[in-house]
């Protein structure tokens, strides 16, 4: 009974974190660019759509977590409670770099991780989700850039419309996308946070979606201010007419995603649309820079990492096998050994090169 216990605080937790990391950052567009003015009004409509796209369209999303991954049975609530803390350790050690991360990533890796341990995993469903991790992000580039260059040529042929009486217009129109963005957020992350639970019969799926909600929303109004601040003043150099089409191609993308029960990357998906509005702007060129391929590089290693840790908690406190951590240990301190070495040789390449010396 108290793993029960500690699974649902471990759930809500998780939830709150979501809404504050991830979901919160839905509203940023519509706040950075300045249509809506107040931090506080931008976190009450965010919390506001996030619970009703939970409660009005998030057990589809549910189902998948909870039932689509691997077999109901395997679902004991100590499992339940390795797979919500893997999910909330890969979120926490994301957040200590500052990397946007997907949940519904981390948290489909952290079941599949359990289903790897029991040797019990549904692979079709799951080579299927992945497969529109690849696609949905890539459509919403693709989306965005189209959407870019016709606000570009409606911009020079329309001047009119960058007017200040055109420019409320579409500033009202920015918030409306921006709330089904984050009624968007709300429809596919609330899985992430109670899927376990559902799938494990420990509460409702109507119960759930709907406590998920709010603790979701909870986290987005009350601690998701940073990062909101933080999303908005990377934003604010595009057009309110660029805002729209990012938020809308992430709200449409997501929403349609979820209505089938699949699991996607709100954060990979609007990054994305950012990068392809930024490619309408500057070419290709901006594809180059090294914060893009660090954000690739993670949105690799997160599911990875999440999906490790929780096969060895697993390993560790359900099935007492022991000599598999060690290995697991062992083979991450020597990852982690190897990358310092490899990194250590190229700054003693480098220092040797730019002195122009030697030993």
């Amino acid at each position: 009974m108290i793993i029960t216990y500690l699974a649902c605080f471990m759930a809500l937790f998780f939830a709150m974190n979501i809404g504050a990391s991830g979901a919160a950052a839905s509203i940023s567009v519509a706040y950075g660019s300045g249509a809506i003015s107040s931090k506080r009004k931008a976190l009450i409509i965010c919390g506001i759509a996030i619970f009703l796209g939970a409660v009005i369209g998030g057990s589809e999303v549910v189902k998948t977590i909870g039932e689509g991954l691997i077999p109901k049975s395997f679902l004991s609530p100590k499992v339940v409670l390795i797979i919500l803390s893997s999910a909330a350790m890969s979120l926490f050690f994301a957040n200590l770099i500052g990397i946007p991360l997907s949940t519904s990533e981390i948290t489909v890796g952290s079941v599949v991780g359990a289903g790897v341990a029991f040797h019990a995993l549904y692979i079709t469903n799951i080579l299927w989700i992945v497969l529109f991790w690849i696609l949905v992000p890539g459509f919403s580039f693709i989306l965005a850039l189209f959407l870019g260059k016709i606000i570009k040529r409606l911009e020079n042929r329309f001047p009119q419309i960058l007017t200040q009486k055109y420019q409320r217009i579409v500033a009202y129109i920015l918030i409306i996308v921006g709330f089904f963005e984050a009624f968007s957020a709300g429809m596919n992350n609330v899985a992430n946070a109670i899927g376990p639970l559902v799938g494990a019969d420990l509460i409702s799926i109507s119960f759930g979606i709907f406590i998920g909600g709010i603790f979701i929303s909870i986290g987005a109004m009350f601690l998701g201010g940073k990062v909101l601040q933080t999303n908005g003043k990377k934003i604010t150099k595009f057009s309110l007419q660029e805002g729209v089409a990012i938020s809308g191609t992430g709200a449409f993308l997501v929403i349609l995603s979820s209505i089938f029960g699949l699991p996607v990357p709100l954060t990979q998906v609007t990054s994305t649309a950012i990068m392809g509005i930024g490619v309408s702007q500057d070419g290709f060129s901006i594809l180059r820079k090294q914060i893009i391929n660090k954000i690739l590089k993670v949105w690799i290693v997160s599911p990875i990492f999440s999906l490790v840790i929780s096969y060895g908690l697993v390993k560790f406190f359900v099935q007492s096998d022991i000599y598999t951590v060690v290995v697991l240990a062992i083979v991450c301190i020597s990852t982690l050994g190897t990358i310092s070495l490899i990194k250590t040789i190229r700054e003693d390449s480098r220092a040797t090169y730019e002195q122009g010396g030697g030993i």
